[in-house]
């Protein structure tokens, strides 16, 4: 599973001068950013530098000439600039999307002193990463073009659509759906949906030119912003947390129905993914749901939660997931577990179950257990491969070949389930 994002609960501590500058979730959920002094630090008395907003602050960094600020907003990040005398100044940033990198300027200047600015890196829905740096003197960004521009690196054939869907207890969940200029939205469109939710990681995966082969045929891509990302700061990170987890596939399961309502899909043509601790919000969304899926891909997935804790990397996550030491902890674990909420003889939808044999995070017995139980349950007769890589781990040393060779994988057996005829077959016959 994903590394325990300790930055979304602690503060990050920056210096300028003798000034200590920081920020906090204290009475401020998304996050404020507050100072007092570096000699005598007394946080009682720390003097606010800029309060909560309804974005969520992500990180700080300390440059020569100021204090850069970079806040998470549904896909639509922005950047705030506060000098070290002066007021704070929204940055335009050189379009509307995800800041992926962002870090105070390393290179020295001829005096040996920082150089002033941030560098950073930026991305969409539809473009691919760019990287930036902005002049603190001629106040613009400056694209720095370390490599040639491809021909599908920002495709302008694709829409983007934000949307808030309403969950099981009124709750508005954001939602990114993403399709080619031209498909009708008739509910016959294949469509892949993403869900992750935990840690306070806020899922917003950039373009990537392997997607493009995708909307080419047809589908349509959407995330699930469930509760348990940090989507909308910390306490959206908590209302998807040890007991209150199931509002995170709740959530994934209303923006699922939205999809299909809105006629962007059908449960005939609609597939699940969630990868690591998204095991959890794909493996329950299904138990509880069968049928609303014609598929779920479970990548790396946390699917046994209640066996979690007896794993080598168990006690590092039983501050997220909690433990079965206490009752409460046990129930909330159990209503996680989609191994032991698989019942016979229900129609379950078509699955990939992926895992590597090296992963440490999550063990691949949870997968293999789990492919097991499923395929001696499901009376749909649709198939539960098991596709596991003896060279990988948790995906993350995986190399670009293993990454596209997966991708290629999942891409196929969804078509394959949604009989998505190739056009070059269509062509030849």
């Amino acid at each position: 599973m994903e590394e325990d994002k300790c930055s979304k609960t602690q503060n990050h501590l920056l210096h300028q001068s003798n000034l200590l500058q920081m920020t906090t979730s204290a009475s401020a959920p998304r996050y404020k950013i507050v100072k007092t002094s570096l000699k005598n630090p007394d946080i009682s008395k720390a003097e606010l530098v800029l309060a909560q907003s309804d974005k969520t602050i992500n990180n700080i960094f300390a440059a020569t000439d100021a204090l850069y600020v970079l806040m998470d907003g549904n896909a639509i990040d922005k950047v705030i600039r506060i000098p070290y005398s002066g007021a704070a100044t929204e940055l335009e940033l050189p379009f509307d999307g995800i800041v992926d990198f962002f870090a105070n300027d390393a290179r020295l200047s001829k005096n040996d002193s920082r150089v002033e600015g941030i560098v950073l890196t930026m991305a969409s829905w539809t473009r691919s990463n760019s990287i930036y740096e902005y002049n603190a003197k001629t106040e613009r960004f400056v694209e720095i073009l370390l490599q040639p521009k491809g021909q599908y690196d920002a495709p302008d054939d694709l829409i983007v659509e934000e949307v808030e869907v309403q969950s099981h207890d009124g709750t508005l969940v954001p939602m990114s759906i993403i399709y080619k200029k031209g498909i009708k939205l008739d509910g016959s469109n294949p469509c892949w949906l993403t869900g992750y939710g935990a840690y306070g990681f806020s899922l917003y995966l950039p373009y990537q030119h392997q997607d493009y082969a995708w909307y080419e045929k047809g589908g349509i891509a959407a995330f699930a912003h469930v509760r348990g990302g940090g989507e909308k700061g910390d306490e959206w990170y908590r209302a998807g947390f040890q007991q209150t987890k199931p509002n995170t596939w709740k959530d994934f399961i209303a923006c699922t129905k939205y999809l299909i309502e809105n006629k962007y899909t059908s449960p005939s043509k609609l597939a699940a993914e969630g990868l690591s601790a998204g095991g959890i919000t794909i493996g329950r969304a299904i138990t509880e749901h069968p049928d609303l899926f014609a598929v779920a891909i479970l990548r790396v997935g946390a699917l046994n939660p209640v066996r979690l804790e007896t794993t080598p990397n168990g006690v590092n996550n039983v501050r997220e997931f909690g433990s079965c030491e206490s009752l409460a902890g046990f129930k909330a674990l159990y209503e996680m577990d989609a191994f032991l909420h698989i019942e016979d003889g229900v129609h379950y939808p078509a699955m990939m179950i992926i895992h590597g044999m090296t992963d440490t995070r999550c063990e691949p017995w949870q997968s293999t257990k789990f492919a097991a139980r499923v395929q001696a349950a499901s009376a749909s007769g649709k198939p539960v491969l098991l596709r596991i890589d003896y060279e990988a781990g948790h995906g993350v040393g995986s190399t670009k070949m293993q990454r596209f060779q997966e991708r290629a994988d999942i891409f196929t057996f969804m078509m394959w389930q949604f009989s998505m005829e190739d056009e070059e077959s269509k062509q030849a016959q």
